[in-house]
């Protein structure tokens, strides 16, 4: 298992701090290979293996344990003493009321205690409460650029030029299961495709018992195929009116919330720079991973403006930055991210090669009076332009940055 330092380094900070560390993610992204690498490294350190629980819920062999009070049955009597332990909970959304039993291990044993979650929704509901200000919430996404480096680093790969290498990742994407043998693109889908087909079965179809599957396929493909441009609920339920199919728009709001808390697709909401305040309609969804749209529509070079915006959100993401669009007047900003005290401006677009090219992606850039960076990030090898303050990357650097 490779490590992935990015997560283990946040980690680490709460290790042995009573603070409960909930590692969430689409499912395959990599949380239980996060969970076996830190019981791994708890061993090596001179951890008792019997101080050491770990359940996984994917596994057929816990089925019995269905809800909070079960779990807290089976965990309590593997405890023997008031030596530390460590607690290892993966997928521990498949268990009703695990929010009880998780607090009740911080108030009997002396634990230290990690779970992991695939729903957005893990943290939210009235049961959290039970947890609230005791926990440490760590997003796990798929594979970055770097990270698709160091794995094929690490596997022995030929590692090719930087400029080959960024195509490379933008066709296969970043589940680490593709990136662990040298797969071709017609095999990396098949793999993507059953891993999407698996998540939309388990974590929306039979979670929400949902009976019209072919209607929250059309959702899918048509978010799929707007990545990168605003849309909202109503304009999906018109888009099916003028296809002559009369569809409920809260049932799309629903269909909606269950693609974000599967991680499936993320919203990012937009935000009026000169209002100074968060909108509440024409949002843009961005994919948990590019490789979903290719592995269930196909690849098509059209898409690639949207694919390199849903590139960079991701990137942002993994940094820490809260995400917006943003709107000044009648301009658009892809991106507004902001951490603490920084705050950065984006535009992303394929190439400048054209005038009028380059005056769309500065302008909106050039009309934001004040003294935070601006960016624009294209796949160009020579534009090395900055304008009036407004620096020109290329994708390259600033993944690998």
């Amino acid at each position: 298992m490779i490590k992935r330092e990015i997560y283990l380094n946040k980690i680490r900070s709460f290790i042995d701090k009573p603070i409960i560390k909930v590692i969430t993610g689409m499912r395959r992204t990599g949380k239980s290979a996060m969970l076996q690498i830190l019981k791994n490294e708890f061993l090596e350190k001179g951890v008792k293996k019997e101080n050491i629980i770990f359940i996984s819920f994917e596994s057929m062999r816990y089925d019995y344990i269905e809800n909070g009070a079960i779990l807290y049955k089976e965990i309590s009597s593997l405890i023997k003493n008031n030596e530390k332990y460590y607690i290892f909970l993966d997928e521990i959304q498949e268990v009703k009321e695990w929010e009880r039993a998780i607090n009740s291990f911080l108030v009997d044993f002396n634990v230290d205690i990690y779970i992991t979650g695939s729903n957005s929704k893990l943290l939210s509901s009235e049961l959290a409460t039970y947890i609230a200000g005791r926990y440490i919430e760590i997003p796990m996404y798929t594979l970055s650029f770097k990270e698709h480096l160091l794995f094929k680093k690490e596997l022995g790969q030929e590692v090719k030029a930087l400029e080959k290498e960024i195509y490379e990742y933008i066709r296969l994407g970043g589940f680490p299961v593709v990136h662990t043998s040298s797969y071709d693109l017609e095999d990396a889908y098949k793999i993507i495709y059953d891993i999407y087909s698996s998540i939309v079965l388990r974590d929306i179809i039979q979670r929400n018992n949902i009976r019209n599957v072919e209607l929250l396929d059309r959702i899918v493909k048509f978010i799929f195929d707007n990545i990168g441009n605003i849309f909202s609920a109503k304009k999906i339920a018109d888009y099916f009116k003028s296809q002559q199919r009369k569809v409920d728009i809260n049932t799309v709001y629903n269909y909606l919330s269950m693609l974000e808390a599967a991680f499936i697709v993320q919203k990012v909401q937009r935000y009026d720079l000169k209002g100074k305040e968060i909108l509440q309609t024409n949002e843009k969804f961005f994919l948990g991973d590019p490789s979903l749209k290719y592995a269930t529509m196909g690849f098509k070079d059209r898409d690639i403006g949207g694919i390199l915006e849903n590139i960079v959100y991701l990137e942002l993401k993994r940094r820490g930055y809260n995400v917006y669009i943003g709107k000044l007047e009648d301009k658009e900003i892809d991106f507004i991210a902001e951490k603490k005290d920084e705050k950065i401006y984006i535009q992303v677009a394929f190439k400048l090669s054209l005038e009028d090219t380059i005056r769309r992606e500065f302008a909106p850039l050039l009309a934001i009076k004040d003294h935070y960076p601006k960016y624009v990030i294209t796949m160009d090898d020579f534009f090395q332009d900055n304008i009036k303050g407004v620096r020109h990357l290329k994708m390259v650097d600033f993944l690998m940055s």
